[in-house]
């Protein structure tokens, strides 16, 4: 049901801000991206990025040379979901987007 599924995008600017993350703060190459949602209350769902090791309920894919981990429960609030890096003036950090409103 799961084979080839890729529910979350990455654009090559978070990859690359990725990659450089991984470098600098040493992240172990076993570890891989980590995407999920963390429930919440009056607020709502939150969507989540982190660096984590792979669990066995977990969807495994590769993107832009980045493992990416999505635990399957998580894939119904994630799918055409795309993770992309913003640095301006007013403010830099990653942010979710709808993969279908492009870049």
């Amino acid at each position: 049901m799961f084979d080839n599924l890729q529910p979350v995008g990455l654009t090559p600017r978070a990859a690359e801000e990725v990659r450089k993350i991984m470098q600098t703060k040493n992240i172990p190459a076993e570890y891989g991206l980590r995407v999920g949602v963390r429930g919440g209350g009056c607020g709502g769902a939150a969507l989540i990025i982190g660096f984590d090791k792979a669990k066995p309920a977990d969807i495994i894919y590769e993107l832009e040379g980045i493992s990416i981990y999505i635990d399957k429960k998580h894939t119904l609030y994630l799918i055409g979901k795309e993770v992309d890096f913003y640095e301006g003036a007013d403010a830099k950090g990653f942010m979710f987007t709808d993969a279908a409103e492009g870049n």
